[in-house]
């Protein structure tokens, strides 16, 4: 038997496994044959986190609707909660439109600047590359944050529902699954000229990884399945919208056969370590 506090460490512990998959991000002279490799294995693990979080997401907004055709529920919840799953996609993928535009008027006009065009070329191309990557990572940072939100969630009711033990055993899956997840931020930032700032690396694994502990909190306080359903669409839109970006990206770098054995790879650690969640609940 857990405490609530001991709950709340745990859960914290689960969220910032992601740390130990980012110092990936630092590797450098990196061929263009190995960072579309290192890309395409990252863009694995979010194809997996796209079918991991549609498939628990429509499973309840399903078994909603079912209920209330059955008349064990109401259509009003049912309709809600299929409101939540759709508007949930919206709102990552479109959000994400929204921030990567911002994100752009931003920083093109100071990468234009008359200091960087007095200097040439190749360093704007340079530039543009690094801003590209670090948007990118950021990007892929709040996509799976909104998604260990969910797994934070799920964690909090566990215990809240009195199933301590599960709650114990999602906490270890999570936390090894969220490890493959800090490949995932760490992708577009390997190879770079310049290392990746520690500061950026640090915020992106607080926005990645945070997100879980808070869930594992508010998890803990009530048992919300609008909320559950919510959070994962939002986090598969959001994966969708940068998976798209990290494919086009990654086709600038490398053969599509170099690309689809990173992306198979990155599929099968994926699978790998959901196997762990899975083992555990049996």
């Amino acid at each position: 038997m857990i405490d609530y506090w001991q709950l709340i460490l745990l859960g914290s512990i689960a969220g910032f496994t992601i740390f130990l998959g980012l110092p990936i991000a630092t590797l450098q002279n990196l061929s263009a044959k190995k960072k579309g490799f290192l890309n395409a294995f990252a863009l694995g693990i979010l194809v997996f986190l796209i079918i991991d979080v549609f498939s628990h997401g429509w499973e309840s907004a399903e078994g909603s609707a079912t209920a209330a055709f059955q008349g064990k529920s109401t259509w009003g919840d049912a309709a809600l909660n299929l409101f939540a799953m759709f508007g949930g996609i919206a709102i990552g993928l479109l959000g994400l439109v929204l921030y990567e535009t911002k994100m752009l008027k931003k920083s093109f006009p100071q990468i234009l600047s008359l200091e960087n065009l007095k200097v040439g070329d190749d360093h704007l191309h340079q530039l543009f590359h690094e801003a590209n990557a670090y948007k990118l990572a950021m990007m892929i940072a709040i996509g799976i944050g909104a998604h260990n939100f969910s797994e934070g969630l799920a964690i909090g009711q566990s215990y809240i529902a009195g199933e301590i033990g599960l709650a114990i055993l999602l906490i270890i899956g999570f936390g090894a699954h969220n490890t493959t997840e800090g490949f995932g931020i760490a992708g577009p930032l390997t190879g770079l000229v310049n290392k990746p700032k520690i500061r950026f690396i640090i915020l992106a694994g607080l926005i990645g990884g945070g997100p879980t502990f808070i869930g594992t909190i508010l998890g803990s306080l009530w048992n919300s399945t609008l909320a559950y359903i919510l959070f994962l669409s939002i986090a598969g839109g959001a994966l969708i919208y940068v998976s798209m970006l990290m494919y086009n990206s990654g086709r600038k770098q490398t053969t599509n056969a170099v690309m689809m054995t990173g992306i198979f790879f990155g599929l099968c650690a994926g699978f790998l370590t959901d196997l762990i969640i899975t083992f555990s609940g049996a």
